[in-house]
């Protein structure tokens, strides 16, 4: 909808009235489905409860369910990577639940969107331009005065994400969302391999090399104290709890849990949708560098 709005010849003004009524229309809406959802004390699989405001797939009603499963959770979240936070996992937690946040961005004009924003005024939101990397993260979280425990961790960067959750140790969160590469498969534990610089359309036009396999990302979960519980429907956002929490859900293995995502995202060099298989198109293009992350053995895509 915004995007389709900042294609029309609308004053700010103008526009940013738009966005505010149809705001208002999306968190009536989402509030009902919010209250439905937090009738439900047990659910075979994530597609019970997926719902969308401002989320881009189902991932407001998992929020929403998880939140409400756990125990004096603490109300606060850290997401990365939001770009203008029009479309974001934690802008309806923010503003249906009072959470209080904190929230990354590499693009600056991103970040004065976000703070000119009638959300940054109403709620207790932190944006902070910043391009992450493994070095700069915890420093970061603990200059914005977000120690400590925490409810939500949500790590979607396209890239650097599973060398970027490993690092943290500022926060202990309660729930850790992290985008996982669905093309990378199930069975082997890999991810790209870290650089500080990695920008995702920069590594491949295709825009699919990046990220990490669910594999990988359990791997590093139980390393780090948490068990995994599933994904979204969509195939690109895995979601993981603390272990002390592990009997409130179903626990998942790499195998049970993934999801192959079908959404075709993959462009051509001119930066065209091709709408072929991303699966097919990442087994096809030119071997690019992987690494396991429990054995260290470097491996290509065409390994997977």
């Amino acid at each position: 909808m915004d995007k389709l709005l900042n294609k029309l010849p609308f004053t700010d003004s103008v526009l940013r009235f738009i966005r505010k009524e149809t705001d208002k229309i999306k968190m009536l809406h989402g509030k009902q489905l919010a209250w439905m959802v937090n009738t439900k004390n047990t659910i075979s699989d994530f597609s019970e409860v997926e719902f969308s405001v401002f989320s881009q797939w189902g991932d407001d009603g998992i929020i929403q369910f998880l939140i409400n499963k756990i125990p004096n959770i603490n109300k606060t979240f850290i997401e990365f990577g939001v770009e203008n936070y029009r479309e974001s996992n934690t802008r309806f937690l923010l503003c249906n639940n009072n959470w209080s946040g904190l929230v990354f961005d590499g693009s600056i004009e991103n970040i004065r969107f976000i703070q000119k924003d009638s959300i940054y005024w109403k709620h207790n939101l932190t944006a902070e331009a910043l391009f992450i990397t493994k070095d700069n993260i915890n420093q970061a979280i603990k200059n914005n005065n977000f120690s400590g425990d925490l409810g939500i961790l949500h790590i979607d960067i396209d890239g650097n994400d599973y060398w970027i959750w490993e690092s943290i140790s500022e926060v202990n969160p309660a729930i850790v969302i992290m985008e996982y590469n669905s093309c990378f498969g199930k069975s082997l534990p890999v991810s790209i391999p870290y650089s500080a610089s990695f920008q995702v359309r920069n590594a491949h036009h295709s825009g699919l090399y990046y990220g990490a396999s669910i594999s990988a990302l359990c791997h590093l979960a139980t390393k780090k104290g948490y068990v995994f519980i599933g994904c979204n429907t969509n195939g690109n956002n895995s979601y993981f709890v603390k272990k002390e929490y592990a009997d409130l859900f179903v626990i998942h293995t790499p195998e049970s849990g993934y999801i192959k995502s079908e959404f075709r995202q993959n462009r051509d060099s001119t930066g065209n949708l091709t709408f072929k298989n991303d699966h097919e198109v990442l087994k096809n293009i030119n071997p690019l560098p992987l690494v396991n992350v429990i054995t260290g053995e470097m491996l290509t895509t065409k390994n997977l």
